[in-house]
């Protein structure tokens, strides 16, 4: 069974950065685009950025466009999300995932993480 693994989350002061990693096992994430999402306590799921197989591609919702930098390394089969300027609104779930389809419509994936909490406070 395909699984993807978010690391990189924690307790982070306002104005703070954290860098949220997503690996996988049994699956080779080089091929597929990948998505980050979130889900605040009380809120739907949004999502928040995606990058495409080659990297050449991104998206940002507006709400941390700007903060946040999404990257991948293909030969560490492994994404990431680069949190800056980190607000408490900000904090919640944060979940990757692989096998996206990325566009004005939104960001649909078929592969998802256990997610990894995001708690920004002072």
């Amino acid at each position: 069974q395909v699984q993807l693994v978010e690391s990189g989350g924690g307790l982070v002061q306002p104005g703070g950065s954290l860098r949220l990693s997503c690996g996988a096992s049994r699956f080779t994430l080089d091929y597929y685009t990948i998505g980050w999402f979130r889900q605040a306590p009380g809120k739907e799921r949004e999502g928040v950025s995606c990058i495409s197989s080659n990297g050449g591609t991104t998206y940002y919702a507006d709400s941390v466009k700007g903060r946040f930098t999404i990257s991948r390394d293909n030969a560490k089969y492994t994404g990431y999300l680069q949190m800056s300027s980190l607000k408490p609104e900000d904090t919640g779930v944060y979940y990757c995932a692989a096998d996206c389809s990325c566009g004005t419509s939104g960001i649909h994936c078929r592969v998802w993480g256990q997610g990894t909490l995001v708690t920004v406070s002072s």
